[in-house]
């Protein structure tokens, strides 16, 4: 071999040619048996199939404390559960002393009593925190073992509200207004099923003495819930079934304009039925105002689903707007469901944060499931 050809060769192994689709499929051949393939696609379905099983699952053995099946002794806690006598469920409201040797706790025993008592043989000081669950020895007065919270930390970031605030901070707003009033004014709330009794003149008597501790008072608003409970039409029935209802209505006109000054009371009422209240009731000088609260508009039912979801671990991207654009003709109980059921989705999933999606399948369930749904053109043109 001459000295060209040497030179060749150098040449060749700087600049090798490039790989072709064949050199490029054996490569990807190399280290792989006849089987290969096959045992890939085995694994890509056994993964699917493991992640399906998951989702039906739901909550893992893990997530609620269990061991795994195979740790299970199930005589050894058949045994131990006869031996051994049931603890009482007690909180610990304070620890006396703590981070000492003569560290006390003291429990409180829902409608028994207050104790202050030790620790168990089997339980750490470490382990007790103010204000958490025990289990108590019901003949030594001993904590036993801790106990888990009441409701999971996962659905409590899911829960909503029972009684949303539902005023504004604003400056000059309702709230303070409201505020304002609490210190000056008493006020007195009342179901009107309460005065339906059974003996004759009762309801009547409790009316009076109901509007003479009223006067009693600097100032006082009395509000009336379903007022149509007591204040309907009257009608002679040919039995008299209904006397006893109309004369605590009777009673309650008398007191809103009688003879007696009523002094600096504020009389309110509601009701869901005003076309059904008798006509002596709603007559001018009795109740001079009467303020009709319809269903929520676009803004409201925006603001709403806000109200509802600000104690909710929500993500920030949520768009309330669109999910009011699909609950048209909803109430605020409608939203609130929506909400709920939202928080729902999120727990199946085993997730800790409510998406837009689970918003929207919620929606799908709730207000479609109640026949509202309904995105005519006519409804986007108003809203």
């Amino acid at each position: 071999m001459g000295s060209g050809d040497v030179e060749d060769v150098f040449k060749d192994e700087k600049n090798p040619p490039p790989l072709d689709e064949d050199d490029i499929a054996l490569l990807k051949t190399y280290g792989l048996g006849p089987y290969s393939t096959s045992i890939k696609k085995a694994e890509k379905e056994i993964k699917e199939m493991a992640k399906r099983v998951n989702d039906l699952c739901g909550i893992k053995e893990s997530d609620t404390g269990l061991a795994a099946p195979s740790q299970w002794d199930l005589v050894s806690d058949k045994q131990m559960m006869q031996e051994e006598q049931p603890l009482q469920v007690a909180r610990c409201t304070k620890i006396i002393s703590p981070n000492t040797e003569d560290a006390k706790y003291m429990i409180n025993v829902k409608q028994i009593a207050k104790f202050v008592v030790g620790l168990g043989d089997k339980v750490s000081p470490t382990d007790i925190e103010e204000g958490m669950r025990v289990g108590v020895d019901r003949n030594k007065y001993q904590i036993q073992i801790p106990l888990p919270p009441k409701i999971d930390p996962s659905v409590t970031m899911m829960t909503v509200e029972e009684k949303p605030d539902v005023t504004y901070n604003d400056v000059g707003g309702c709230k303070e207004q409201i505020e304002k009033m609490r210190e000056v004014c008493r006020s007195f709330f009342i179901s009107l099923f309460e005065l339906v009794q059974k003996y004759v003149g009762e309801g009547a008597r409790m009316v009076r003495e109901l509007f003479q501790m009223a006067r009693s008072k600097k100032a006082c608003i009395v509000f009336f819930d379903e007022i149509d409970a007591i204040g309907g039409a009257r009608f002679d029935d040919g039995v008299g079934g209904d006397n006893e209802v109309q004369r605590t209505m009777l009673e309650i006109v008398n007191q809103l304009d009688g003879f007696d000054a009523r002094g600096n009371i504020k009389v309110l009422m509601a009701t869901n039925r005003p076309d059904t209240l008798d006509p002596a009731l709603l007559r001018p000088g009795r109740l001079d105002r009467k303020v009709e609260f319809g269903l929520p508009d676009l803004e409201s039912r925006a603001q709403i689903f806000k109200i509802h979801t600000r104690t909710m671990n929500c993500e920030r991207d949520v768009r309330f707007e669109l999910l009011a654009r699909l609950c048209p003709n909803s109430t605020g109980a409608d939203i609130r469901s929506v909400c709920t059921e939202a928080g729902m989705y999120a727990i199946r999933a085993r997730r800790k944060t409510v998406t837009e999606k689970d918003f929207l399948d919620a929606v799908n369930k709730v207000i479609k499931g109640y026949q509202k749904f309904s995105a005519t053109p006519k409804y986007m043109v108003y809203n």
